[in-house]
């Protein structure tokens, strides 16, 4: 990037995903970044101390640097002047106030942006763009609001045109309700499988789909757009544009897939209007990966960015995302395996894959109800058959923060809900009896995924150390 119109930028909220990618970006342009938040864990905790970005816990007015010329505040129910003393002396001193959307605009002016957006996918496939274009020696920037195995960092400034940006189709900021990727200028588009989501902010259908409408509308009319058929509402997506684009998809669409042998290793041909057009093989689990590969592949061979074997051999290369079904310890002979589980669709998705992968074990889900989706009372149907296929499930207490902006459902209400439709369910709510009541329910025959977008009560950690303890490799 050439300019950036500020030097010294604070970010309140770092710990946040996408704020802290955002945060190393400005860094490698040359920016001197702080940064506050409340607390922070893994792995972004371990991303900011390695990029030795200057981080002060908890939130307090002296966090701000003298000498600031912008401060970016995150998304977050607690980032309000009127209960938050250090946002309210941001917006006291005069400097100007961004989101980490406002940064992202700014950054894409300069490049041309391949912006990847969807309910689901769309973290990993831009982590498999990345790695793909990274391989093929094109060296883009990129930020993946995740914590990347491949490439080994969320964000960063390339030498190249190319900047792959996540899009999210949440509000940008407690002041700015427009969806943050309506700020990122797209020069090309790839929409990932569409279904209902966030719905404390999106409560139709109708009002979900109508910033990916504006967003294709952002679009110029020589862009690459290329739209998955998978979700729930893909169909009905694709048929309310006013143009025509291309698609992708498992079971449908110009790219698809056929031939899968399941395995540690899975293979798979790609397909384009039916014909084959390279075998590929991977180490990630699940048909939803698959469906990310045929996505990703589909627009890098489109835009002839990358031949067959390039993309080919760049995804038996790619280890995948932290917290995006990534085995948590390589040394108990359980498998042991954690999965995003921030909607519906995506729980079910890593459920799917545990059972295709291990479908001789039994499957222990330990799950949080962190997002507003899964402890909103409108959204409780979710728990009748969120957990099929699963032996047990162990929930641990719902997050309390935002809780007055939206009709929270209890802990309580959550269980009697699971039960209700006939799980094996048991409340969890402080980590010693919690890890004691989890390794009760463990035996040789047992497969584990932890879901969740929150930190889970530390169980994503003690549970593994438990294992290793109790049935090493």
């Amino acid at each position: 990037m050439k300019s950036f119109p500020y030097r010294r930028v604070h970010f309140i909220g770092v710990a946040g995903v996408g704020m802290s990618a955002t945060a190393l970006l400005l860094r490698d342009l040359g920016v001197a970044v702080t940064g506050s938040d409340e607390a922070i864990y893994p792995p972004i905790s371990d991303v900011l101390a390695r990029e030795n970005i200057a981080v002060r816990t908890p939130y307090a007015p002296g966090n701000i640097p003298a000498g600031v010329e912008a401060i970016v505040i995150g998304k977050n129910a607690r980032l309000v002047p009127e209960t938050n003393a250090e946002v309210a002396q941001a917006f006291a001193g005069g400097a100007p106030i961004l989101s980490f959307a406002d940064v992202l605009g700014l950054l894409a002016r300069e490049r041309s942006p391949i912006v990847v957006a969807g309910s689901f996918g769309k973290t990993t496939s831009v982590s498999m763009m990345a790695h793909v274009l990274i391989e093929a020696g094109l060296d883009p920037s990129f930020m993946i609001g995740a914590a990347p195995l491949s490439p080994p960092t969320a964000a960063r400034i390339g030498a190249g045109e190319l900047l792959l940006l996540e899009g999210d189709e949440y509000p940008s900021s407690n002041t700015d309700e427009r969806s943050k990727f309506l700020h990122y200028r797209p020069a090309h588009l790839l929409i990932t499988p569409l279904a209902h989501d966030h719905v404390n902010v999106f409560p139709t259908v109708e009002s979900y789909l109508a910033p990916f409408r504006q967003l294709i509308e952002l679009a110029p009319a020589d862009a690459t757009i290329l739209a998955s058929t998978g979700g729930d509402l893909s169909a009905r997506f694709l048929d309310s544009l006013p143009r025509k684009i291309a698609t992708y998809g498992v079971e449908t669409g110009d790219w698809g897939v056929r031939d899968i042998a399941w395995g540690e290793r899975t293979r798979f041909t790609l397909t384009r209007a039916g014909r084959d057009v390279v075998r590929v093989e991977t180490g990630q689990l699940g048909l939803h990966n698959i469906e990310n590969m045929i996505g990703v592949g589909a627009f890098l061979l489109t835009r002839d960015l990358v031949g067959a074997q390039g993309f080919a051999q760049a995804m038996a290369s790619f280890k995948g995302i932290r917290r995006r079904l990534d085995r948590k310890s390589e040394k108990t002979r359980l498998p042991m395996f954690e999965g995003f589980g921030s909607s519906y669709d995506k729980a079910r998705s890593a459920i799917a894959a545990m059972k295709r992968h291990f479908p001789e074990r039994r499957l222990i889900v330990v799950f949080e109800p962190h997002t507003f989706s899964w402890r909103n009372r409108a959204t409780l149907h979710w728990y009748d058959d969120a957990f099929a296929g699963a032996a047990e499930v162990f929930v641990w207490s719902p997050a309390d923060q935002g809780a007055g902006t939206h009709d929270q459902a209890s802990h309580g209400e959550i269980m009697a809900r699971l039960k209700a439709a006939g799980a094996s369910a048991h409340a969890l709510t402080q980590q010693g009896p919690a890890v004691e009541r989890i390794g009760a329910a463990l035996g040789e025959d047992c497969a584990v995924l932890f879901l969740t977008s929150g930190p889970l009560g530390g169980l994503i950690e003690a549970v593994p150390a438990w294992a290793e303890a109790r049935f090493p490799a």
